[in-house]
């Protein structure tokens, strides 16, 4: 493709506009997102590996010291190397060669056979399989899978909080209710939600053992969260899996009776995310729902 210098530096513009805002939020942060390596780094990260090594000379990244010094972080972690970091190697010794002595390497050298393997295949193969932290529980009749559906497909009030009072079976799953432990840090509305779904998806892998509707009370710097629960055995399912344990302690746990009254109103509140919700005292602002 033929280079267009206006276009180049069309192109180039548009990175400043979108650096600008990444620098400027990384300024008093080390993480975008959080306080460690989240799948947001990884995302930008790798969307910002083929501009760093080949398009943006030195010059143009002095602009943005903080997003320089957060993606030199992240690419020396040894989870990123052990992806980025050999074949990267690879690719400035190959450059350092003389062009007759990588040609004659191609043809004598043939490449081992681990060598036809990507990175991303290797770094995967080397990791432990995962094990099922629910494995060792008895089977339930209780179908979490089917309640979802007819949660998100059907009436929440007269087909899947029906469905759920038949059918959940209190020995093979629990009910929790769960508190924020922190109101007084709950400012402006959106940020409390942010919080909610970034709770969220660091429990992308018990999705298959849990549900919850998790709700936002109040309005901006006089907030509340609390939200419904359902486990998949008799505890909390947070302490089974490290990836799991990174906010739960920030929330206080109560396991609930599923015959009590109490419970029941509870479950039908959250669910409709209506009602008198004692003891918040807070109006409803907004919901979430983890399925």
């Amino acid at each position: 493709m033929r280079h267009d210098k206006q276009a180049t530096e069309n192109a180039k513009q548009e990175v400043r506009r979108i650096l600008g805002p990444l620098d400027a939020r990384l300024k008093t942060r080390t993480f975008p997102v959080g306080e460690r390596v989240m799948p947001a780094d990884i995302t930008v990260v790798c969307t910002l590996l083929w501009l760093y090594k080949q398009v943006l000379e030195p010059s143009f990244c002095q602009a943005f010291p903080n997003t320089n010094r957060w993606f030199l972080t992240c690419i020396n972690q040894p989870q990123f190397r052990a992806v980025l970091g050999k074949k990267e190697k690879a690719s400035r010794e190959e450059k350092q060669k003389p062009q007759a002595e990588r040609k004659e390497e191609k043809k004598t050298t043939a490449p081992a056979p681990e060598d036809e393997l990507g990175e991303c295949e290797r770094a995967a193969a080397a990791e432990p399989e995962a094990k099922d932290a629910f494995a060792r529980l008895p089977k339930s009749t209780f179908a979490l899978d089917e309640f979802k559906r007819k949660h998100s497909n059907e009436d929440t009030l007269s087909v899947a909080l029906p469905y759920f009072g038949e059918h959940f079976d209190k020995d093979g799953w629990s009910l929790w209710y769960s508190e924020y432990r922190f109101p007084e840090g709950l400012t402006p509305t959106f940020m409390s939600c942010n919080l909610m779904t970034a709770v969220f998806q660091r429990l992308d892998d018990l999705r298959k053992n849990a549900f919850a509707r998790v709700i936002l009370f109040g309005t901006n710097n006089s907030g509340s969260i609390s939200g419904v629960w359902v486990f998949r055995g008799q505890g909390l399912a947070f302490p089974l899996s490290p990836d799991w344990q990174v906010s739960y302690e920030s929330y206080t746990w109560w396991k609930l009776d599923p015959s009590s009254e109490e419970t029941q109103m509870l479950v039908r509140e959250y669910s409709s995310w209506d009602g008198a919700f004692q003891p918040v005292g807070k109006a409803f602002n907004q919901g979430k729902i983890f399925k």
